[in-house]
C-alpha cells in the first residue's frame, strides 16, 4: 500500500473512532482536543451555522441531549464540557468563567469557527459574557439564562449554604451521570461553587463594559431565582445595546426543562432566527 492510502486509511480510522451514534440514530462527532493546558471534550451535532450551547456549572454537555432534536435541524451544534466538567480535564484546579471563555475562543479557532450564535445557562452564561466582551465579533447573538453580571448579596448567601462533603445520594448519582472522571472531580466542582462566595474579580461587569457587546442578547430570568434577581437583569438590560429581557414568572434558576422546555425552545429558536428584528 502506498504511504498516501495508508494516510487516507488511517484518517478514515480516526474519523470513525469519532463518529458515536446518539440514542435517536443520529451521528455525533466528538473529540478531545488539548488546549490552554487543559482537554476539553466536545460534541458537534447536525449542520449549519454554528450554534454554540453552554452548560451551567456542575453541568455538562450532555444536559442538552434533550434539545438535540430541536435544534440540530437548522445548526451545528457545538457542545463541550466546560474546564473540569464532564469528561474535560482542569490540570490547574482553578475555576473562573474568565479562563472558561478563553477556553472556547481557543476552541473555535481549532474549530475554524469565526463567529458563532450560543446559548448559556448560569455559569455558561458568564462564560459568554467573557466571550462577547473578551472578543465581541466572535458572538452574532446570544442567550443569556440566569446569568449574572456580579454577585450580589443574595448569590454569595446561597453559595456559602453550598455543601462540599456528604451531599445526598441523589446528588452524587446526577453528578455521576454527568462527570466521567472520578469523585475527586466531583468534590473539586463542588468546592469551586462554594468558593464563588469569595470571588470579586470574576463576575464583576460595570454598565460601561457590559455596553461594548455588539450581539444581540436575549436575557431570561426567572422572578424567583436566587442568585440572578430580577433587578440584575433588568440592569443587564439596561446595559446592554441591542438585549430583550424574558422574565419567567413562577420560575428559578434556569428555567428551560420541565414543563419550560416548550416555551423556552419556542423563544429562544425565535430570537436565534431573528424573527424579533422585524418587529
Amino acid at each position: 500500500m502506498s504511504e498516501a492510502g495508508a494516510g487516507a486509511r488511517a484518517n478514515e480510522k480516526h474519523r470513525k473512532k469519532n463518529l458515536a451514534m446518539a440514542p435517536d440514530g443520529r451521528r455525533v462527532r466528538s473529540r478531545t482536543l488539548s488546549l490552554q493546558g487543559m482537554r476539553m471534550y466536545h460534541e458537534r451535532h447536525g449542520h449549519g451555522q454554528p450554534l454554540l450551547l453552554l452548560h451551567g456549572f456542575n453541568g455538562a454537555g450532555s444536559d442538552w441531549a434533550s434539545f438535540l432534536e430541536s435544534w440540530s435541524a437548522d445548526y451545528e451544534l457545538i457542545i463541550p464540557d466546560l474546564r473540569g466538567h464532564g469528561r474535560s480535564t482542569n490540570p490547574s484546579r482553578q475555576y473562573t468563567h474568565r479562563q472558561a471563555a478563553k477556553d472556547l475562543i481557543a476552541l473555535l479557532d481549532r474549530l475554524g469557527i469565526a463567529s458563532c450564535k450560543a446559548v448559556g445557562v448560569s455559569g455558561g452564561g458568564n462564560a459568554l459574557l467573557h466571550l462577547a466582551t473578551r472578543a465581541p465579533g466572535r458572538v452574532e447573538a446570544m442567550v443569556l439564562v440566569s446569568a449574572a453580571s456580579y454577585y450580589g448579596a443574595s448569590a454569595r448567601e446561597f453559595m456559602r449554604q453550598y455543601l462540599v462533603e456528604d451531599p445526598a445520594d441523589e446528588a452524587w448519582r446526577i453528578m455521576r451521570q454527568r462527570h466521567r472522571r472520578g469523585d475527586d472531580q466531583i468534590r473539586e466542582l463542588w468546592a469551586q461553587a462554594r468558593g464563588f462566595k469569595d470571588s470579586y474579580d470574576d463576575m464583576s461587569f460595570t454598565p460601561p463594559q457590559l455596553a461594548t457587546i455588539t450581539a444581540e442578547t436575549l436575557i431570561v430570568c426567572g422572578d424567583r431565582d436566587p442568585l440572578v434577581p430580577v433587578a440584575l437583569a433588568v440592569e443587564m438590560h439596561d446595559a446592554i445595546p441591542r438585549s430583550y429581557l424574558w422574565i419567567v414568572p413562577n420560575a428559578g434558576h434556569g428555567p428551560i426543562s420541565g414543563d419550560m422546555k416548550g416555551p423556552f425552545v419556542e423563544t429562544a429558536t425565535a430570537f436565534l432566527r431573528g424573527d424579533w428584528r422585524s418587529r
